[in-house]
């Protein structure tokens, strides 16, 4: 990817737009190409996040996760770096990058590790003499030893080998979580059901992470929402969420109490709210983690059809430690805010009893 970027920006002397899922592989991806390119870069600014080459040539690097700041720029290549990882990429792909193509005739290129059958796989699956699809696994790779690979097979689980290494589709990624897209049936519910329970579970951001406040129906086992904000202030979120518990029959909320977490935990209490505090371990989250696992296994969730949430836990993974417990974490760049909000609310529907012992 990085040699159809050199070939367009330094070659061509043209502008080409570089995306990746979320701001740290974004800035991984500037460093590296700027790296590639010190020789011949005139200008570089990291705030802006671009590169402008000798010769008039330019890279601009855009995150993902929040892709409305390229509309209106001009392109003759866009790329996009692990794909598979991005939210909503056929929508992003349709309305925002294609567009900034127009007036230079450009040309896009997607590219990535398969995730899933999500938005990445739409666009490997669509179809068109404009339009071509390549799947390359790691063995075609000739500075790669066979050998190699074939000892990772040994080791790894065999649908992540599938996965990772065999560059293969699976449906429900390879992750932590089966079932994900056979739960994701539902629409946001924004009407409230007389003498039911809800439960909201809560994973405090600011900048870099979103917040997210995902609303379970504890009689149905259904999601009814998912809030989700980035760079709101700590203040406006309470309040957000006071009047989300309120809508939803004065809901019960799981709130992580890690960091910023108790203050907010206690200026809620304070606001009369009924909400307690998690505090988030190896062993708590695991628990939280596993539950919403079997949730899944046992087909007893049903979640809204968010693309950020589904991708979030399609990429969901865990690592075995060398003490032999297992991390539960988003792949290194990747985001998991829903993925903890959601299983909080779960561990809030189907596992009020232990609070007390594991929260």
């Amino acid at each position: 990817m990085q040699d159809l970027a050199v070939e367009t920006s330094l070659m061509q002397h043209a502008p080409i737009g570089w995306g990746a899922p979320v701001y740290k592989q974004t800035l991984d991806d500037f460093k590296t190409l700027d790296n590639m390119l010190s020789a011949v870069v005139r200008r570089r600014s990291i705030s802006e996040m671009r590169l402008e080459l000798v010769g008039g040539g330019s890279i601009d690097f855009w995150s993902l996760d929040r892709p409305d700041s390229i509309r209106g720029k001009k392109y003759k290549r866009f790329i996009v770096n692990e794909a598979g990882f991005v939210g909503n990429l056929v929508d992003i792909r349709n309305f925002i990058i294609t567009p900034t193509l127009i007036d230079y005739q450009g040309d896009e290129y997607h590219a990535g590790t398969p995730k899933g059958m999500n938005g990445f796989y739409n666009l490997f699956t669509q179809t068109g003499n404009d339009w071509q699809t390549f799947q390359m696994p790691s063995y075609t790779n000739p500075h790669i030893a066979t050998s190699e690979l074939d000892q990772l097979r040994e080791v790894m689980p065999e649908r992540a080998f599938q996965q990772e290494i065999l560059a293969q589709f699976l449906e429900d990624g390879g992750g932590v979580f089966r079932g994900v897209r056979k739960a994701a049936t539902l629409q946001p519910q924004d009407f409230v059901i007389a003498g039911h329970q809800y439960a909201i579970g809560v994973d405090w951001g600011r900048s870099n992470d979103a917040t997210v406040f995902c609303v379970m129906d504890a009689n149905t086992k259904q999601q009814v929402k998912v809030d989700r904000m980035l760079d709101t202030d700590y203040a406006s979120q309470r309040l957000r969420l006071k009047a989300l518990a309120q809508k939803y029959n004065n809901a019960i909320i799981l709130a992580e109490a890690n960091s910023m977490g108790q203050p907010n935990i206690e200026a809620l209490q304070s606001m009369g709210l009924a909400v307690q505090g998690f505090q988030t371990t190896n062993a708590t989250k695991a628990a939280i983690i596993q539950a919403l696992e079997l949730a899944f296994e046992r087909d007893t969730i049903r979640i809204i059809d968010d693309s950020v949430q589904v991708n979030e836990l399609m990429a969901y993974d865990s690592e075995k430690l060398p003490s032999g417990l297992v991390r539960y974490s988003a792949p290194d760049g990747m985001h998991d805010d829903t993925v903890i909000a959601l299983a909080l609310a779960w561990w809030a529907i189907a596992g009020r009893e232990t609070w007390s012992t594991i929260g």
